[in-house]
């Protein structure tokens, strides 16, 4: 997302935990010919999420396009058995920090009447329970920042800031690289139930990020732009 962005002509700041992939994705973005800085923090919860948009602020430059792409399931217990205060950190993770990053750099595209957020939710919660994993924090979270997204459009729409989300199904990132290379199995599962027979790649997100983000959708706000392979056709 962050590349199409840099090649439809957007200045980038990258928010991530780790300096190493974040000067190694830098590095790349900047050939494009854009302004791109980093900033290394943990934004999946309240205190890194609150961190690191003070530090975009205090970089002086208007926040025209804000994504909030953090979440992360983490762990695999029962409902019946996750302890209160873990789920309220997985919450933090998955719901709170896009709040928290809304109403730091939010406030900016509202005090100019124009700008731009999306959340980056999941197929899992608003529309299917994933098979195979126990404990739904993720979905109830994502099923939330689903509704958050289509709340706040509703609020900041007279404000001139549009609101939407994407949903993405099961993507080859990095991480789930690492968890099918673990579980095999649970990949064949999940590809035997996409009508288009096939994971998505990252790169593939990329269109909608710059669409939603674009003039193109200058009269949409409060949707959530579903790319997942056909998942959720079943």
């Amino acid at each position: 997302m962050a590349q199409g962005l840099a090649e439809a002509g957007a200045d980038l700041i990258l928010i991530g935990r780790e300096e190493s992939s974040l000067e190694a994705a830098r590095h790349e973005l900047a050939s494009l010919g854009r302004w791109v800085t980093t900033i290394a923090s943990d934004v999946g919860t309240v205190a890194g999420a609150e961190a690191a948009s003070e530090q975009v602020l205090r970089w002086n430059r208007p926040v025209d396009i804000l994504i909030n792409n953090v979440g992360g399931r983490r762990v695999d217990v029962a409902i019946e058995d996750m302890p209160i205060q873990q789920w309220q950190e997985l919450f933090d993770l998955n719901l709170t920090s896009a709040l928290v990053c809304c109403q730091k750099l939010g406030r900016g595209m509202l005090e100019r009447g124009r700008g731009c957020v999306i959340n980056i939710t999941s197929i899992a919660g608003p529309w299917v329970t994933i098979p195979g994993i126990r404990g739904r924090h993720y979905e109830t979270a994502k099923a939330a920042l689903t509704a958050f997204t289509r709340a706040m459009a509703a609020d900041w729409a007279p404000r001139g800031v549009r609101v939407n989300a994407i949903a993405p199904g099961a993507f080859l990132t990095d991480a789930n690289r690492r968890w099918f290379a673990a579980k095999p199995e649970f990949q064949r599962d999940f590809e035997n139930r996409i009508p288009m027979a096939r994971l998505g790649e990252p790169a593939e997100l990329a269109a909608a990020a710059v669409f939603l983000a674009s003039d193109a959708a200058s009269y949409i706000t409060g949707a959530t732009l579903v790319v997942d392979g056909g998942y959720t056709l079943w």
